[in-house]
C-alpha cells in the first residue's frame, strides 16, 4: 500500500500556492521534496497533515481519505515543522507523557517509548528539565521525540535540521534512517541538498506549487542529461528549465506563484 496518494490538490491565498498537486509516497521510503523558496512545499505537507485544509483535491494515507476521516489519517501521521512547537514549562518526559496521552498510548508503552527516544537524541541528561531555557537544536529534538512517541508510519518534516549542529543532525538523521528500517516512511522537506542525495530514496521537485521532476538521483541525472552531476547541479537544471516553459505558458496557469 502506498503511504500517500495526492490527486489534484489545490491551494489559493492571494494567488495559488498549490496548483494542481499530484504525489504518490511509496510505503517504507526515504521521500525528499525539494523545490525554490515559494514553490509550495510547505503548503503541500501541512495539507496532508491536517493543518490546511485544500480548496481542492484528494489526499489518501495508508489507504485513509485525510480529509473525510481525518483523525484516522492523523494516528498514523507525525509533522515535524522547521519552528518546533512545544510547551515551554514542560520538561521533556512531561512532554512526552503528555503528547502520548493524547494518542491514548498506554501508559506503560508511553514511558518505555518515551525512555528509548530521550536517550537516543541525547535528551536523558535534559529530561527533568524545564524546555523553555532549551536551545533551538534541544528543542527541535524534542518536538521530533513528541512527533515520534505514538509509533506514526507516515513522518512529514519541513526542514527538520534547520538550527541544528552537527552532531544533532547526525542524531535525527540516525533516528529517521533506523525508522524507515523499521518500515515507516518517511517525506522531508530540505535546502541542504546533500542530505536529500544521501539519505532518499527517490527525489521530488516541485515548482509553482505543481511536481515537475521525480525519480531516483539516477533518474533525475538521465532527464537532465549529465550522468555526474551532483543533485544540487541537477536541481537547478531542472528548475531552471520550468522557469522558462512556466512564463511562457498561455491561459490561467500562466504566472502563478507559490504561498
Amino acid at each position: 500500500m502506498n503511504a500517500l496518494e495526492i490527486h489534484g490538490l489545490y491551494k489559493r491565498f492571494e494567488r495559488p500556492a498549490v496548483a494542481g498537486l499530484d504525489l504518490t509516497v511509496r510505503g517504507g521510503e526515504f521521500y525528499a521534496l525539494l523545490g525554490p523558496n515559494g514553490a509550495g512545499k510547505t503548503t503541500s505537507l501541512r495539507m496532508v497533515a491536517g493543518l490546511l485544509r485544500p480548496d481542492a483535491g484528494t489526499i489518501s494515507i495508508f489507504g485513509r481519505d485525510a480529509l473525510s476521516s481525518p483523525v484516522e489519517a492523523k494516528r498514523v501521521t507525525a509533522w515535524v515543522p522547521d519552528e518546533p512547537m512545544i510547551y515551554d514549562r514542560l520538561t521533556p518526559l512531561e512532554y512526552l507523557e503528555f503528547v502520548a496521552g493524547l494518542w491514548e498510548v498506554a501508559p506503560a508503552e508511553a514511558a518505555r517509548r518515551s525512555g528509548e527516544l530521550l536517550d537516543w537524541l541525547k535528551l536523558a541528561p535534559h529530561a527533568d528539565e524545564r524546555c523553555e531555557g532549551f536551545s533551538k537544536g534541544m528543542r527541535q529534538k524534542v518536538a521530533l521525540a513528541g512527533a515520534l512517541v505514538h509509533d506514526p508510519r507516515l513522518i512529514i518534516l519541513d526542514e527538520p535540521l534547520t538550527g541544528l549542529d552537527a552532531a544533532s543532525a547526525r542524531l535525527v538523521k540516525d533516528v529517521l534512517l533506523d525508522r524507515v528500517r523499521g518500515g515507516a516512511t518517511v517525506i522531508m522537506t530540505t535546502h541542504i541538498l546533500e542530505v536529500a542525495e544521501r539519505m532518499a530514496e527517490r527525489i521530488g521537485v516541485i515548482a509553482e506549487g505543481r511536481l515537475v521532476a521525480e525519480g531516483t538521483l539516477g533518474e533525475l541525472r538521465h532527464r537532465a542529461g549529465r550522468g555526474d552531476a551532483s543533485l544540487e547541479e541537477v536541481f537547478l537544471d531542472i528548475v531552471a528549465r520550468q522557469a522558462p516553459a512556466e512564463e511562457a505558458a498561455p491561459g490561467p496557469q500562466a504566472g502563478i506563484a507559490a504561498a
